[in-house]
């Protein structure tokens, strides 16, 4: 199946990379009124020069070293934006400089479009702290509408800060090379497109809020490589807002992330859904929330995902599965056929995006450090999940004053399944390793997971699993506690798993309650 996503995403490469359009004539934005001085607008000038260019038939806009002033500018068919080195292009602080095309408002837009490109070694730097407050000065003074202000997060809403780059309905599009900075809203936006190439980018916003570093939504044969993303908010982010449309063979390898939110995301808006993607190769740092979540929890189904190679460390957890139904008159979605193979994570006892302008919210309550989760519904799984040659390595330290869960009270557990989905949206959960619940189908290979100081919780905590296989592995727990609680489990392998050192050696029921049993490990 990779191969075959594998030879299309290729295929589709070589199809931009010898485009007429992108290959044909020159067109320099000073020739055009365009002014490099930083203050004089030059909005309508360089649109000038992308409307020469796309008017005769395609061609490379050149923006040259300089300052380049600007609001909205529009991409159009066969046409391709180069920066060249120390070339600048500085958004506007002025949001009445700024449009949207069918959506939200940004500095670099395209609807409709084909062969389209932005390319080069400059900046875009949308000054986005600067902009985003000019914003909400304008509605402190009733000259914008109060519906589009977030009242209860005190910040103007999405829609009224700009992007730097959005773009729908659009294909055979080529980013690289470029530098993005300080976006007011987030960074750039790919919806409903096909064949697009993102490589070698250096994506650096975390001057507000809401600064997701990449968004996906619903686009069709993706690559996105060699690239470096510090955001804050989700670093490289896949969404599905469009009934009818989904994300399909996507391939994500070779990236950096620092994100305060989530590093790598599925959701959460999911409402068509994810399918055959590949990441690899990907390291993370300084991660507020997950290095990984997938989230379907708006009718969507996610499949077919393989990630391979994944390092995080200074990261606040590690894996996130989670199916919800926030769409309450709509159908529960799906997850399944998800395999994670060669992730090692290092989960920090203090914040871990503290050196962030922009740090995620607190939680409203005291907590132990969250485990790692996966889980479905009553009656809706997460199915066929794999977890290979993994290695979590926890803080511990755990406090029985924050909340203390006895394993007979698993039921107290909220499922949640209507709220917005995070590691942390359970509460204190009963175990400091993996939570599992409502799940068919885990297999977990040399999965090893540690404490570096003790913790009064078990490492592995399954509830409603059904077939669950474990082979190898270890848990380091420094504790005598038991570190292995299963309840209504059905189809349990358990081979070469050892605590300190020790092979598992005999099962035993405790508790009020005959379905739960604990793993208890002895000399």
């Amino acid at each position: 199946m990779y191969n075959t996503i594998l030879a299309k995403l290729i295929t589709s490469f070589l199809i931009l990379i010898f485009s007429p359009g992108i290959l044909a004539q020159e067109y320099i934005v000073t020739d055009y009124g365009a002014k490099n001085d930083g203050k004089t607008l030059s909005s309508t000038a360089i649109q000038s020069a992308i409307d020469a260019a796309h008017i005769s038939g395609g061609g490379k806009v050149i923006v040259p070293k300089g300052v380049f002033l600007t609001g909205s500018i529009v991409l159009k068919t066969g046409v391709e934006l180069h920066l060249t080195k120390e070339a600048v292009l500085l958004g506007s602080t002025n949001p009445f400089d700024y449009k949207g095309i069918n959506r939200w408002k940004a500095l670099v837009l395209a609807d409709g479009q084909s062969h389209i490109g932005i390319t080069g070694d400059g900046t875009i730097d949308g000054r986005g702290q600067e902009l985003a407050l000019q914003v909400d000065s304008l509605f402190h003074v009733g000259k914008l509408d109060s519906t589009h202000y977030n009242i209860r997060r005190k910040r103007p809403s999405e829609v009224l800060r700009p992007q730097l780059i959005e773009m729908v309905n659009s294909n055979q599009i080529e980013i690289s090379g470029i530098t993005l900075k300080n976006a007011a809203c987030w960074v750039q936006t790919y919806d409903r497109c096909t064949d697009l190439n993102i490589d070698n980018i250096h994506v650096d916003s975390d001057a507000y809020w809401n600064n997701d570093g990449m968004d996906i939504s619903d686009c069709k044969n993706v690559r996105i490589t060699n690239s470096y993303i510090n955001a804050a908010d989700d670093g490289i982010c896949l969404k599905s807002h469009t009934k009818g449309f989904l994300n399909d063979n996507i391939y994500i390898a070779n990236c950096t992330i620092r994100s305060s939110a989530s590093a790598i995301k599925f959701g959460t808006a999911s409402v068509g859904g994810f399918r055959n993607i590949t990441i690899e190769n990907i390291t993370i740092f300084d991660t507020f929330r997950s290095a990984l979540a997938f989230e379907a929890v708006d009718g969507g189904t996610i499949e077919n995902v393989a990630v391979t190679n994944v390092s995080a460390t200074t990261t606040g957890n590690a894996l996130f599965i989670k199916l919800g139904h926030r769409n309450l008159d709509g159908k529960v979605g799906a997850i399944k056929n998800i395999k994670i193979k060669n992730l090692n994570v290092h989960i920090p006892f203090s914040k871990p995006d503290l050196k962030y302008i922009i740090r995620g919210p607190e939680s409203p309550f005291f907590h132990n450090v969250f485990p790692a989760s996966i889980s479905g519904l009553p009656g809706h799984d997460v199915e066929n999940i794999t977890l290979e040659n993994i290695s979590i390595s926890y803080p511990g330290r755990g406090n029985k004053g924050y909340a203390h869960i006895p394993t007979w009270r698993l039921h107290s557990i909220p499922e949640k399944a209507s709220s917005y989905p995070e590691f942390s949206m359970f509460g204190e959960l009963p175990s400091w390793g993996l939570y599992v619940r409502h799940v068919s189908g885990l297999e977990m290979k040399n999965v090893k997971l540690s404490v570096r100081e003790q913790d009064f919780r078990p490492a592995y905590v399954f509830d409603d699993v059904k077939g669950l296989n474990i082979e190898g592995g270890s848990i380091t727990s420094l504790s005598d506690n038991k570190q292995f609680i299963i309840k209504d489990v059905k189809g349990l392998k358990v081979r070469n798993l050892s605590v300190d050192g020790l092979e598992l050696e005999k099962v035993i029921s405790f508790g009020s309650n005959s379905d739960i049993i604990g793993v208890q490990f002895q000399k």
